[in-house]
This record gives C-alpha cells, structure tokens and sequence, in this order.
C-alpha cells in the first residue's frame, strides 16, 4: 500500500495518549507476529495434502497480504520510535515472547506425538482467529473509528482489518486438511487459544503500561479511555469480540461461520481498494 507516515501526529487517536498506545502497542506485535504466521504456514505448504491448486493460490494470497501488513506496521512503528516511543524495542521483546511459548509449547506437547510444526500451525491458527475477530470488530464499531481522526491511520487500520477477514479461513483449512478434526486436532487447537490469548492479553498489556509509563502518562484519564474503547460492555472492542472468540471452542467451528462477506464488500467500496 506504501502509506506515508511521515506526517501522522504523536497522538493520532483524536489527541489520546492511551488510546493511541493501545493501537501502537498492538501494532508492536504485527511485525514479528505476522513473521510468525508466514513461516508457519510456509513450512507445511508443500506438504502432498495441500497440493490442491486453489488452496496453493489461497496459501500464496495468504502470504502476501501478511508479509504487506508487516511492511506497513513497520513503517509506522518507525514513525512512533521518531516521536521517542521505544516501539522498535517493543517489537523484539515479541519475538522473545513468540520463540519462549514455542519452545515451551513444544517440550509438554511433545511426548504426545506433537511436532514443532504442528505447533506452530494451530499457534498460528489461534492467533489469526484474534486477528480476524479484532478486524471485524474495528469495521463495526463507529465510535473506535471516529477516534482514529488522523487519516493515514484511519486508513492503515481500516484495510489491515479487511485484509485479515478476506483470508480469515486459510490458516485454519490448512490445519483441517493436515490433521482433521478429530479429538486430537480439537484439543490442539483449543488448547493453543486458550495459551494464545493469555500470551497476547500479557504482552499488549504490557506494551501499553510501557508506552504510557515511558511517555509520562499513566494516569487516570489515559487508562479511563482505553477501559472505556477497550473493555467497557457498551464501547469496548475487547469485550466484543468475546461472543466470536469463544465460539472457537464449539466442535465443528469455522471461522466462515461469521459471515463478513457484506461488511468487507461495504468498506472495499468505502476506501476504494481492491484487496484480493
């Protein structure tokens, strides 16, 4: 997309530091995260189960949309380290946390027969279960959207969060078709969500008591907004994606299930980008 972030402001989020940190501090996980995802899925894809043409082509289009997210989530990172928010530190301590629950994951998993692929795969497909709920979440709720009052942000966010619903299902078909649904691959799968989610909640956390903290701002009115967009009942986008993300755990789950075919087709023509 090569979106220009020379420009956007130190508080982009209407003049909010907490809220801008937040959505800084998620944006310190995407690019090593989506690393993540790409290698994951790269390092099963010339498996004989996958040979199908069409799930090639939806594994390639996965790839590339990933690897364009990072790019761009770089850029931006860049922009906040330039107003002396220690982003870029934020993003190795990331790839720390990915490569510590891997290798943990991997040393109780393993005497049941579960390799570090195997691991990586579901990790990856729990995770893009987060990333695609979180994305419908931003091209529903009206009030986030109007906070992002800075325009290349507010476009940065709006088509990551298209993007990640367009190939929501990939991962998660590549999962099924390697190693089916049977109690195995459901105990795996649930199991890596359920480690999945306690890792990210920690480490965002953390990265937004940082930011705050470092940039002299951790009060009752920085916090009092991000409860109120983050985890409130009312406005909250964490606390609304709950309904989605349980929903993983329910035998015969697809992510297809969430129907978003209408709200993508709606923000494709709202920002005039074709995607796919």
């Amino acid at each position: 997309m090569d979106f220009e972030f020379n420009q956007v402001p130190e508080y982009w989020m209407n003049g909010s530091a907490g809220l801008t940190h937040f959505m800084t501090a998620l944006s310190a996980l995407f690019p090593d995260g989506e690393k993540f995802f790409v290698d994951s899925t790269r390092a099963v894809r010339n498996d004989p189960k996958l040979a199908d043409p069409y799930m090639q082509k939806e594994i390639s289009a996965f790839i590339g949309q990933e690897a364009m997210h990072s790019k761009e989530h770089v850029g931006f990172n860049q922009s906040a380290n330039f107003y002396g928010h220690d982003v870029k530190g934020l993003e190795k301590k990331t790839n720390t946390v990915i490569q510590t629950f891997r290798k943990g994951f991997l040393k109780v998993a393993k005497p049941f027969g579960i390799t570090q692929e195997m691991i990586d795969l579901t990790a990856t497909t729990a995770l893009e279960h987060f990333t695609a709920t979180i994305a419908s979440q931003l091209l529903r709720n009206e009030e986030i959207q109007i906070k992002m009052t800075d325009e290349t942000m507010y476009r940065l966010w709006m088509w990551h969060a298209v993007e990640e619903n367009e190939h929501k299902a990939v991962v998660y078909d590549v999962f099924e078709t390697l190693y089916g649904r049977g109690p195995k691959a459901y105990v795996l799968r649930n199991t890596a969500l359920v480690v999945a989610m306690a890792a990210l909640f920690c480490t965002q956390s953390y990265f937004v008591y940082s930011l705050l903290k470092n940039d002299n701002k951790l009060n009752a009115k920085e916090l009092g907004s991000i409860f109120k967009y983050g985890y409130s009942l009312k406005h909250g986008i964490i606390t609304g994606m709950i309904p989605e993300l349980v929903d993983y755990f329910r035998p015969g789950f697809h992510p297809n299930d969430h129907d978003t075919n209408a709200l993508l087709a709606r923000w494709k023509e709202k920002l005039g980008f074709n995607t796919h």
